[in-house]
């Protein structure tokens, strides 16, 4: 077995049988397929192999853990008006590194269940896994990992969530067989092992939290113990496992979105680690925790910028209805009147006055043209959202 970093094992493989009557994907073609062998991934058992990186990466680890540190801190503060749409904004860059995406306005209209977009659904769904894996933060282990799974997956497809996968998977090389893969997970038999493994290292004391953060996400990777999203469940975890470390204690912060910034990057260190190199994946969600603290300074500043232009727009009284919904648009820009009832604590008509005035001042637009169960958001918030989107996407 190849040796690399240390006493870091490479992924070795072993030889498989693959029927496509065993074996079937939904996108598979049965009479283009063909019966054959193929080779199998075979991960290292890895709770008790040393960690050994070089003073470069663990400095470079470590600069990063101090500024997720030290901006998470900053915003203790601010946890009830920022934490929701950075949340938001790591799930929709995590989504958006399966090609999965959709704009700030469909994603906050999903967020109160006044739309259906398919992908907005999606990241919405995402956002309550992420939920969940921080609240199993402290009890992390393969139950807590299925449960984050169930969440993102609450809505579609009950055979396939909520259980390890019971089939081989693969990755790249099209439908017909895992023969042309460019990666092939290990066999099913060998899933619970090999997580069980995992979740023992997740618990090791002997390692810095971004190392063993980055080392556990990718050896999570190389396993693809699920049937389906698996990369989304395995970035929730990942914030799961920042929180356990205290590294973010108040909010959760975009490292999906340095990820996105570079997914070349992200998947060729996702291979180097199964060649036995940890350095390199370490290396990366150090660069992706500090385009995390730049993307969300980035975001403050912009939101700073939205209130101080509201505060020049408004035109409420201070104290008013109007003058309180604006504490709510900050953190969730879309809303009904309903929402607008249950935050402010006044009747629908006095809720509705608010709004309007809000409407003539220029802060909240209704989104379409019905008289009956409107909705209206806040446009300057939803523009520094796909800001931050934009910027993401932008391959570095």
């Amino acid at each position: 077995m190849a040796v690399s970093d240390g006493a870091w094992r490479a992924v070795s493989y072993e030889e498989r049988h693959w029927s496509p009557a065993a074996d079937v994907r939904d996108s598979f073609s049965p009479h283009l397929a063909a019966s054959g062998p193929y080779r199998a991934s075979l991960p290292p058992f890895i709770a008790d192999l040393p960690v050994t990186l070089d003073a470069d990466t663990l400095s470079r680890a470590h600069d990063a853990t101090s500024e997720l540190i030290r901006l998470d801190a900053e915003l203790s503060r601010h946890a009830n008006s920022l934490g929701p749409l950075l949340l938001r904004a790591e799930c929709a860059a995590s989504s958006a590194i399966e090609r999965v995406t959709a704009p700030a306005l469909a994603i906050m209209l999903a967020d109160i269940d006044e739309s259906i977009e398919p992908h907005a659904v999606q990241i919405m769904a995402h956002v309550k896994a992420d939920q969940t894996a921080l609240s199993l933060a402290g009890s992390l282990d393969e139950d807590a990992i299925v449960h984050i799974q169930r969440t993102l997956m609450a809505s579609t497809r009950p055979d396939r969530r909520g259980r390890w996968r019971s089939q081989q998977i693969w990755i790249g090389g099209g439908s017909r067989g895992p023969q042309r893969a460019s990666f092939v997970p290990p066999h099913e038999s060998r899933v619970p092992d090999l997580m069980a493994d995992l979740v023992a290292f997740m618990k090791r004391r002997d390692i810095p939290p971004l190392p063993q953060i980055a080392i556990a996400h990718a050896q999570y990777e190389t396993i693809h113990p699920f049937l389906e999203v698996n990369g989304r469940t395995g970035r929730a975890l990942l914030q799961a496992m920042l929180r356990r470390s205290d590294i973010t204690r108040s909010v959760v912060l975009p490292v999906s979105a340095g990820l996105l910034q570079d997914t070349a990057g992200y998947f060729d260190a996702l291979t180097r680690y199964r060649a036995g190199h940890i350095a390199d994946v370490v290396d990366t969600m150090a660069q992706a925790a500090h385009t995390a603290v730049a993307t969300s300074r980035v975001l403050m500043d912009d939101l700073d910028a939205v209130q101080e232009s509201w505060r020049a727009q408004v035109t409420a009284r201070q104290g008013s209805a109007a003058r309180r919904l604006l504490d709510l648009l900050i953190r969730q820009p879309a809303l009904t009147s309903r929402i607008a009832v249950s935050y402010l604590g006044v009747s629908a008509p006095n809720a509705l006055l608010a709004i309007d005035r809000l409407v003539a001042d220029g802060i909240l637009s209704q989104v379409g043209a019905g008289r009956r169960n409107r909705t209206w958001v806040a446009h300057d918030v939803l523009d520094a959202l796909d800001a931050l989107a934009e910027r993401a996407r932008r391959h570095r």
